[in-house]
């Protein structure tokens, strides 16, 4: 089974930011990544997860997918206020970079891929994206974005949203398991 395209999006994305090229043996040494990118990169894999949530919400009927997706809107939104609320109180600005752009404009496609699909097909292609994306958001932030942050605030909170999406992933496994 292939990987959604935004999933591998983000993989890639952030994978960019740590500079690290999967055909040369020895990777160079990351780029600093500061704390105002991975607040951007953070909250647009979050907003990310809410559209993708709202869409399913108007196009599924299957109560499973719906509850799902009502969960991954509120616990993203949830999540985001956090980061809003910590980011305004260091009076740090999230700083825009290559990585949040190429996240927006995958999502943006796989958004619009995902507008052409009705009924199970549709209900299908969104959970496996969840489970896709969720795990490429998950190793992104183990990977990443937690060892680079330097507040040790946005740690925290990057590390708690790590444990929520783990469940979330876990969740998305499973629902993807009963739309086979």
């Amino acid at each position: 089974m292939n990987k959604p395209l935004l999933a591998l999006a983000l993989a890639f994305g952030i994978a960019s930011v740590a500079n690290v090229q999967a055909q040369t043996p020895a990777a160079s040494p990351a780029p600093a990544i500061n704390d105002a990118q991975i607040a951007h990169i953070a909250y647009t894999a979050g907003e990310i997860d809410i559209t993708a949530a709202k869409q399913a919400l108007k196009k599924s009927s299957n109560k499973d997918v719906r509850a799902f997706a009502e969960e991954m809107a509120r616990d993203h939104a949830a999540v985001n206020l956090q980061a809003l609320a910590l980011v305004k109180k260091l009076g740090v600005t999230p700083q825009d970079n290559p990585t949040s752009q190429s996240l927006s404009k995958n999502a943006a496609a796989e958004i619009k891929k995902l507008a052409a699909l009705k009924g199970n097909a549709f209900d299908k292609a969104y959970v496996d994206n969840e489970v896709a994306y969720h795990k490429a958001v998950n190793g992104a932030l183990s990977d990443t974005l937690i060892p680079s942050a330097q507040n040790a605030e946005l740690k925290s909170l990057l590390e708690t949203g790590l444990k929520l999406f783990q469940s979330h992933q876990m969740h998305a496994e499973h629902l993807a398991q009963s739309l086979k």
